[in-house]
C-alpha cells in the first residue's frame, strides 16, 4: 500500500487551512462537518494542515514545523491525502487514489452511493445496540464471528445491501438456524492475479479463519483474506482442519 488508510478524530482540534477560493472553502465545509477548529497558519497548536491551493512555500514552511500537510494539486508534497467520502453515519466509506485520479475517485463514489442502502448507518448502529443479544446467543466468540458473517452475508437475513436489512435484525436474532461447524474448503486459483479471483474464491478469503497453502501461492493473494486469518504454509493439506473455516489455496487446484 502506497499509504495507510485512518480514520482521524478531529473533533474539537486545530486544523490549518490556507489558501482562498473554491477549493478552501470546500476543504472547509469538510474540516467543518468533522468537527476540526480551523486555524491559520500561525496557530502552533495544529499539528494536521491543508493548503488548498498548493502553494509550495507555505506547505514547505509547515512541514519544516513537523505538521502533516495536504497539499492541493501537489501530490509530491503531500504526507496525506484526502479521499472521495460515502457518508452513511456511522458507515464511512473512503476512496482515494494517493493522488493519482480524483475523478477516479469520484467516479467510484458515486457508483458506491447507488449502491449502499440510506439506511446502512442504521443497521451499524442498530448492531451496535444488540452488542448483548449477540453475545448471549453466541457465547464463543469464534461462533459470534460466523454467525454475524452469515447474516451479513450476499442473501443473509441481514445482508447490508438489502434495503430492509435494519428491520430484518430482531428476526435474525430470534432465528434457530444454526452456525455451520468446521468445514475444509478447496479453492484452485486462476493465476497468481487477484484480479483473477472468482467471486466465491474472494468471498471466502474474506470469511475464513485460517488459511493453508503451498509456499508458491503469492503475497498479493492472501493480502485478499481477513487481517487476522492465520496463514499456514503446507504441502498438503490437513487431514483435520480446525473449528470454523479452513481453505487450502492453491494455484494447480490440488489438493495433495
Amino acid at each position: 500500500m502506497h499509504s495507510l488508510p485512518v480514520f482521524l478524530r478531529l473533533t474539537g482540534r486545530p486544523v490549518i487551512l490556507t489558501g482562498d477560493g473554491e477549493a478552501a472553502d470546500a476543504k472547509r465545509r469538510l474540516l467543518e462537518r468533522a468537527g476540526a477548529v480551523i486555524v491559520g497558519e500561525e496557530d502552533k497548536r495544529a499539528r494536521i494542515a491543508i493548503v488548498s491551493d498548493g502553494d509550495v512555500a507555505t506547505a514547505e514552511r509547515l512541514r519544516a514545523r513537523g505538521v502533516l500537510v495536504n497539499a492541493t494539486d501537489n501530490p509530491d508534497l503531500c504526507d496525506f491525502t484526502l479521499p472521495a467520502i460515502v457518508d452513511r453515519d456511522p458507515v464511512l466509506i473512503a476512496i482515494g487514489t494517493g493522488g493519482a485520479s480524483a475523478g477516479l475517485a469520484k467516479a467510484l463514489r458515486q457508483r458506491l452511493e447507488a449502491l449502499l442502502p440510506a439506511r446502512l448507518g442504521e443497521l451499524a448502529q442498530a448492531l451496535f445496540a444488540a452488542r448483548g443479544a449477540i453475545k448471549a446467543r453466541w457465547a464463543d466468540a469464534g461462533a459470534r464471528r460466523r454467525g454475524i458473517d452469515a447474516g451479513l452475508a450476499p442473501g443473509g437475513t441481514i445482508d447490508p445491501l438489502r434495503a430492509d436489512a435494519v428491520d430484518a435484525l430482531a428476526g435474525w436474532l430470534a432465528a434457530d438456524g444454526q452456525v455451520e461447524g468446521s468445514r475444509l474448503v478447496a479453492i484452485a486459483l486462476l493465476s497468481g492475479d487477484p484480479d483473477d479471483l472468482t467471486l466465491r474464491a474472494a468471498r471466502l478469503l474474506g470469511e475464513a479463519d485460517r488459511i493453508y497453502h503451498p509456499a508458491s501461492v503469492p503475497a498479493v493473494i492472501l493480502d485478499r483474506a481477513r487481517a487476522d486469518a492465520a496463514r499456514i504454509v503446507a504441502d498438503v493439506p490437513p487431514d483435520d482442519p480446525c473449528e470454523g473455516l479452513s481453505l487450502w489455496v492453491t494455484l494447480d487446484g490440488s489438493m495433495a
